[in-house]
Formats: structure tokens, C-alpha cells, sequence
């Protein structure tokens, strides 16, 4: 029998299902704590999904340029680095599950926060890029204390089945959420985008409440230190090589800050958002939704670090074409499939990165993880904005995609580590 919760292991299931080999893996589920935080992921996700949404469309509405759209994203970007590290610590010495209340508290207050400037019009960008560093903040120091506690609520040999649900959930709302804001846009307005995901924060605080206690495991100090994390990754060239691959990815192939203005000039969508828009932010979740309802393949894989590898080349490939094409659907269709290859990577870069490290360290790396994962699309809007205004919105697509792949390829060529790695040995192996 495993040990309760507290002491590190989840319970164990009173008949745990069989593994799925063609859908998903639903094992996880069978676990109360996880199956909750899955079911209230979803109406989470969604609601972020419409705020984001929201705030790329207020932004160029107010400005008319997708430069200022990615300058927002730089600013939301500084308190993801810094609490993101901070948070990481603070995951490490205090108990996650009240760390998970205090941060879904703070990022529903600010989505209120985000509401009121849009309800009363206040039409400053200066405001919106507070709020949304503020809900960012406690945002970075939410995401690793939830990814931090997957291998504490289910056993370790179904973290890549969890980590493949939760991506699910995430794009499920990536699909429902912007397909949702472009319907609510001509409807409601802008403004209501915002209080539905003030709603769906204050919905998500009733699973992390039920929440058993998860303190700290082993030996508990009163700090973790930041810079102790960052001297261990330096040890880990594994787990170092999945967040230089990821900033490859993200940082050059992420174009969402071009949305607005894609929606607009490219696919002949209506001046202040529409179907068009909706259907650019939602299609990524597409395929990311197609990979989770067909992710029991992903328990049978071995060698993770080729995984990565390709599904990110795949990424970029997809991220190219997008450049080249003017039809919506095809663009749709570019886009779900680089969706389903993101959905890949990182279901391994997770269990890589949750299975290969003792809980003492796993909250200060799911915060560099987090500062990885939400940072570096939040650079990809910056350097897509300006590459956007200096040529057109085709070409930095294009170019970014292409720059993915040639920049993936020489990390691996310089650094094999990955590309070898195997689980079945728990190392990497040479010559392969």
C-alpha cells in the first residue's frame, strides 16, 4: 500500500483502470485530488484563454500596432521571471496547497482588476500592462507549485499520463476560449471577456481548498535558495537541454502576437476582432486536444528526448507554412498541427523534468520551467512585433519557423544529451 499523500506518495485506487493504449490514459483520474484539479483546470482554462484574447485585441485596439501588443507581453514578463524563481523556492519550503490558495486568490482579484478598467474604458495601456504584470506575478508562483505537487497526488510511473491530461485540459481551453471570445467580442464587448475569467479563478479555488495538506518532504528548512536551484540545473544537462529546446520553439516560433493583425490584414476579418481572431487563437488547441484524446501511444515511448526533438522541428516546420499562406482554414489547419507537436514536447519536457528530479528541487525547477514556458512566448510576442513592423507579418512567421528548426538541430548536434536520453536506463546512451 503507498504511503498517504503527506508523506509523499499518492493513495492507491481501489481498482485502477487499465491503461488505454489508443485514447487517453484516464488512471490519473481515479485519484480524487488530481481528478478535481483536472476538472476545475477546465473551467480555468477556458477563462484565461478569454482574457488573453482580450488583452491582445484592447491593446491593438487602443494602439493599432502589434508592436505595443508584444511590448506588453515583455512587461508581463518580468514578474514571470522573477516570482517564477521565487516561487520555485517558496514551493520547496512551504506547503504547496496553501501556496496554491493565496496565488488563485491574487490572479482572480487582478482579472477582476483587468474587468473594471475595460467596463469604465479608461483606454490606457499603461493600466493594462500593470494588471496583467500583477495577475502574472502570482501566476508564476501558482504554476510551479501546481506542477510540483502531480508526482505527490499520483504515482510516479502515471506522471506522463497526468502531465498528458492536464495538457488536454489546457487545450480544451485553448480551443473553447478564443473561439468563445470571438462569438462574445460583437456581442458583449470586450469588458465581459475579462469577468468571466475573474469567475472562473474564484471556480478554481473550491479543488485547490480540498487540497490534502502537501508540506515539504525530507529535512524542512526556512528558505530554499534561488541561486542553489539554478547552481544544481547547471549539474543537470538533461533537464538544462529541455528549456533551451523549449526557448528555441517558443522564442522563434510563437506568433500569436500577430494575430490581431493576421485576423485583420491577411485573413479579411472585421476591424476590432471577430471569427478570424478567434479562429487563429483557437486553432493550436486543436491539435493540442487531438494529441490529449489519443495520448495513450505517449506511455510506451522510451527514448523522450528524440520525441522532443522531432515534435519540435515538426513546430517549426508547421510555424513556416503558417508565413506562407493567406486561406484561414489552411492556416487553421498549419497551426493545429503545430499544436499537436507542442502538445508532445512538452507532455516529455514535464515528465522529464517531474520524474528526473527529488522533490527537495522540484519546485524551484518547475519555476524556472514556468519562467521557460510562459516567458518565452511572452519574448516571441516582442521580437514577432518588431520583426512584424520592420517587414510584414508573413515573412517574421516564416523566418521564425525556419530559424526553429536550424537552431534545434545545432543545440542537439552541440549538446547530445537529449537526443540520447533513455528512459529505460534512466541515462543517455552513447553513440546513438
Amino acid at each position: 500500500m503507498l504511503a498517504p499523500v503527506t508523506s509523499g506518495s499518492p493513495p492507491t485506487p481501489p481498482t485502477p483502470p487499465r491503461r488505454n493504449r489508443f485514447g487517453p490514459d484516464l488512471r490519473p483520474l481515479t485519484y480524487p485530488a488530481f481528478r478535481r484539479l483536472f476538472l476545475g483546470g477546465i473551467v480555468a482554462a477556458i477563462g484565461s484563454q478569454l482574457s488573453t484574447v482580450a488583452v491582445q485585441q484592447q491593446i491593438y485596439d487602443i494602439t493599432g500596432s502589434s508592436g505595443y501588443v508584444g511590448l506588453a507581453s515583455l512587461v508581463a514578463l518580468v514578474p514571470l521571471i522573477i516570482f517564477g524563481l521565487l516561487g520555485g523556492a517558496i514551493a520547496d519550503t512551504h506547503d504547496r496547497r496553501k501556496l496554491l490558495m493565496i496565488t488563485s486568490t491574487g490572479m482572480a482579484v487582478s482579472a477582476a482588476g483587468l474587468w473594471l478598467q475595460a467596463m469604465f474604458d479608461l483606454h490606457s495601456v499603461v493600466l493594462i500592462m500593470v494588471l496583467l504584470a500583477v495577475q502574472q506575478g502570482f501566476f508564476a508562483v501558482n504554476q510551479p507549485t501546481r506542477s510540483a505537487i502531480i508526482p505527490r497526488i499520483v504515482p510516479i510511473d502515471l506522471v506522463p499520463s497526468a502531465n498528458a491530461l492536464g495538457f488536454t485540459v489546457f487545450g480544451f481551453g485553448v480551443l473553447a476560449g478564443p473561439l468563445l471570445a470571438g462569438l462574445m467580442i460583437p456581442i458583449t464587448g470586450l469588458p465581459w471577456l475579462y469577468f468571466c475569467e475573474a469567475v472562473a479563478m474564484v471556480a478554481m479555488l473550491y479543488p485547490v481548498f480540498r487540497l490534502p495538506p502537501i508540506p515539504p518532504l525530507g529535512e524542512i528548512r526556512e528558505r530554499a535558495k534561488v541561486l542553489e536551484g539554478l547552481r544544481f540545473l547547471r549539474t543537470q544537462p538533461l533537464i538544462l537541454m529541455t528549456f533551451v529546446v523549449d526557448i528555441i520553439a517558443m522564442v522563434f516560433g510563437m506568433p500569436r502576437a500577430l494575430f490581431p493583425q493576421m485576423a485583420e490584414q491577411t485573413f479579411g476579418g472585421p476591424i476590432g476582432g471577430g471569427p478570424q481572431l478567434g479562429l487563429l487563437n483557437a486553432a493550436m488547441a486543436i491539435g493540442v486536444l487531438v494529441g490529449g484524446l489519443t495520448s495513450g501511444w505517449l506511455g510506451k515511448v522510451h527514448r523522450h528526448g528524440v520525441a522532443i526533438v522531432l515534435a519540435i522541428c515538426l513546430w517549426g516546420a508547421t510555424m513556416a507554412m503558417l508565413g506562407t499562406t493567406s486561406v484561414i482554414w489552411l492556416a487553421v489547419g498549419w497551426l493545429a498541427v503545430g499544436g499537436w507537436a507542442d502538445m508532445v514536447s512538452a507532455t516529455f519536457r514535464s515528465t522529464i523534468l517531474q520524474t528526473a528530479i527529488e522533490d527537495r528541487m522540484r519546485g524551484r525547477m518547475q519555476g524556472v520551467f514556468t519562467v521557460v514556458v510562459a516567458g518565452g512566448p511572452r519574448v516571441a510576442d516582442f521580437v514577432h512585433g518588431l520583426a512584424a513592423d520592420a517587414t510584414s507579418t508573413g515573412t517574421a512567421v516564416t523566418v521564425g519557423g525556419l530559424l526553429v528548426i536550424v537552431c534545434t538541430v545545432i543545440a542537439v548536434v552541440v549538446q547530445p544529451v537529449l537526443w540520447r536520453y533513455d528512459t529505460r536506463t534512466g541515462r543517455s546512451q552513447p553513440g546513438s
